[in-house]
């Protein structure tokens, strides 16, 4: 799959229009957890929005939500998301 990030950021935005969105790579972060994965590539992302979408709904619901996009990633490189979901004003 092409560059993860960049396909995340298009699919959440089309699909949240957030007033904001950053997609941090933290693969480097997870450097050693496992013997063969020395912390390179798009692995491990954190996804810190914010969109109207998100109001009223709880926590689990936000994550859910951001899950469905992120779920076909999973059988293609991604390994985990940490998601921080807000609506605006939060």
């Amino acid at each position: 799959m092409d560059d993860i990030a960049n396909q995340l950021e298009q699919q959440l935005r089309q699909a949240f229009s957030p007033e904001r969105l950053d997609i941090i790579n933290e693969s480097h972060l997870h450097a050693g957890h496992q013997p063969e994965f020395d912390g390179t590539g798009q692995t491990h992302f954190r996804v810190r929005i914010v969109a109207d979408v998100f109001t009223g709904m709880s926590r689990v619901e936000r994550h859910r939500k951001i899950n469905e996009f992120v779920a076909p990633h999973m059988e293609h490189g991604l390994h985990a998301i940490a998601i921080e979901a807000k609506a605006p004003g939060e």
